[in-house]
């Protein structure tokens, strides 16, 4: 897959930008120093040394610039240096006393905004893409639901539609093992499940790990005698038409909010992903191999009642359970 243009054209204007910073500072060391009213250095020598570094990053960016996909970790890099300057400069500014010599004055800041701030959000925007590119899962067969429940089974040799011919059974698509929302899920799961079996009411947990990576997991919720599906190429997945994630579906502020209190409020915590991380969650109530109820995440911090997806008849067929606060 081809990076998209601007992707390219981003790291180029940077690597223009800090081929001129650089050298400027290498040829003319002391002129910012005279135009913000810093200060001389006391060896201009080592301010050089910066231009110096600068505009080698400048041919780093060039590098990137010709696959940004393949050669993200200079941009992450960059990324780093940019948030890591500003919090050195303002450290540098509070810390030291007025009137210090070579305390650095607040003008200072237009180097920041130039050299580090307007890069935030498009190195930020690049990283983003590139994770989204490298964590999509390879090769996804393209299956119609009906087809994918009779031919995807679970990890004793049934088929999805066999299991939902014998009783209702509840299809639930979990997301990366690491997630707080995943655990979080489980962990509601655990606590209805009296209640899902007094309706008699099977669930499927659907996952994107090995399979015994997927047991050991479940089996820290007392979940591991419950059937499930490895879906680590997201075929079953996409066949219920759950795609992957938007920024605002996975990083917006209620999702971030939502994930504090999940992840350090309720003891969820969070783990590395196994799995694309991009990939949103769902689920599905089936009868006789169909869908009667579903439940759709808008993001992934939404939290579904279990029991009261269960409780949908067919009349109520395609209805979303209440999610819960």
């Amino acid at each position: 897959m081809a990076a998209p243009v601007w992707m390219s054209r981003v790291l180029l204007a940077a690597a223009t930008y800090n081929l001129l910073w650089g050298g400027w500072v290498v040829l003319r060391p002391l002129d910012l120093f005279h135009w913000t009213g810093a200060d001389e250095p006391l060896y201009p020598a080592i301010w050089q040394c910066v231009g110096m570094i600068v505009g080698v990053y400048g041919v780093g960016y060039a590098i990137a610039a010709r696959d940004p996909l393949r050669h993200w970790p200079i941009v992450l890099v960059g990324l780093l240096g940019k948030l890591l300057g500003p919090v050195g400069f303002l450290a540098h500014s509070f810390l030291m006393a007025e009137g210090t010599t070579g305390r650095l004055p607040f003008s200072w800041g237009w180097v920041i905004v130039t050299n580090d701030l307007i890069w935030w959000v498009p190195f930020a925007a690049i990283l983003y893409q590139t994770a989204r590119h490298h964590l999509a899962p390879a090769g996804t067969r393209s299956l119609r639901l009906a087809d994918a429940n009779r031919q995807i089974r679970d990890q004793h040799g049934e088929s999805i539609e066999s299991l939902s011919r014998s009783q209702d059974c509840l299809l639930v698509f979990l997301r990366h093992s690491g997630c707080t929302f995943c655990r979080e899920a489980l962990d509601d799961l655990r606590k209805q499940r009296p209640e899902l079996e007094r309706r008699g009411v099977r669930p499927i947990l659907v996952h994107m790990a090995d399979e015994p990576s997927g047991r050991d997991f479940f089996a820290t919720y007392g979940l591991e005698d419950w059937s499930r599906v490895s879906d680590p190429d997201c075929t079953l997945y996409r066949a219920y038409g759950l795609g992957r994630g938007r920024i605002g579906q996975l990083l917006g502020p209620a999702v971030w909010w939502r994930g504090f209190r999940a992840a350090i409020l309720a003891g969820h915590a969070v783990g590395p992903p196994v799995g694309d991380g991009f990939q949103m969650p769902g689920t599905f109530l089936l009868r006789d191999g169909k869908v009667i109820a579903e439940y759709r995440h808008k993001t992934a911090a939404d939290r579904p009642d279990y029991c009261d997806l269960a409780n949908r008849t067919p009349a109520a067929s395609h209805e979303v359970a209440t999610p819960r606060p």
